[in-house]
């Protein structure tokens, strides 16, 4: 019988670092190193658990979904199967609204996925009424875990069904990650969207601005004056994005961060 201390109790030696990153390595992972000490360190000296996560890792799961968590604003956002990833270039869309509305007290994190940018958001603010929504319910568990601890708020819902109408006209900061891929760009987005991120987080329609084109239409009746919706783009679908949000009487901007690279449309409430 293993004595009672042993956390895991098994005959098996932990791998090394550096063999868990050969087997990384191998399947494909350009960053074997890093993700190796991810994978263990997740693992927490169980062996069991390292050649589980090695072996899900190799048939090509995200890295976030393997450990259960993604570093996104300097925070460490739990991630679940079936919800979309934040990505690292979405930062520069929170950076935009700090920069823009540093004072901002109502903030809402519009397709939220796991809530990563308005957990972001309300994290750099401090006391603000924070309020995420999406349409997917698996994604609306996994931002209640990532908000819960700020104060926010989560509802699932289309768009702006989802949200309370107390709302309307007093949001400071309304942030939108909407889905942007065009529809028939799907099947060649990497297979780690592709296969392990949920449609509905990914797909923009045609030409893939149509979420987008939505919210920008109903955005200036939930904004406070002076409010800012801010939404991802990408190069080619930027003049599009622009237009959308100067058609519904927002002030548009855009801004470029080529280091990530990043494009966030800005659209102020006169």
């Amino acid at each position: 019988m293993p004595h009672r201390s042993d956390p895991h109790p098994s005959s098996a030696a932990l791998p090394s670092r550096d063999a868990v990153a050969a087997t990384l390595r191998a399947a494909g992972c350009v960053f074997a190193e890093d993700e190796a000490d991810m994978i263990l360190a997740a693992a927490d000296g169980d062996p069991g658990a390292v050649d589980a996560m090695v072996t899900r890792r190799a048939a090509g799961l995200p890295l976030e979904l393997v450990v259960g968590w993604a570093e996104f604003g300097g925070r460490r956002i739990l991630v679940e199967p079936g919800v979309f990833v934040p990505r690292r270039r979405t930062e520069f869309l929170v950076e935009q609204a700090l920069a823009l509305a540093p004072g901002a007290s109502v903030v809402v994190d519009l397709c939220c996925g796991s809530g990563a940018v308005g957990a972001a958001l309300a994290a750099a603010l401090g006391a603000v009424d924070l309020h995420a929504a999406d349409i997917d319910p698996a994604a609306v568990r996994c931002a209640r875990r990532n908000v819960a601890a700020l104060g926010g708020h989560v509802h699932q819902g289309d768009l702006f069904d989802a949200l309370p109408a107390r709302l309307r006209g007093r949001v400071d900061v309304l942030a939108a990650n909407v889905p942007y891929v065009p529809s028939d760009e799907i099947a060649l987005l990497p297979a780690e969207a592709r296969d392990h991120e949920p449609r509905v987080a990914l797909d923009g329609g045609a030409d893939g601005l149509d979420i987008l084109r939505r919210v920008a239409a109903e955005a200036p009746t939930w904004l406070a004056p002076g409010g800012r919706l801010l939404i991802e783009t990408s190069p080619h679908q930027a003049p599009g994005a622009l237009s959308a949000f100067t058609e519904s009487g927002l002030d548009a901007h855009l801004a470029v961060c080529e280091e990530r690279p990043a494009r966030v449309v800005t659209g102020r409430r006169p």
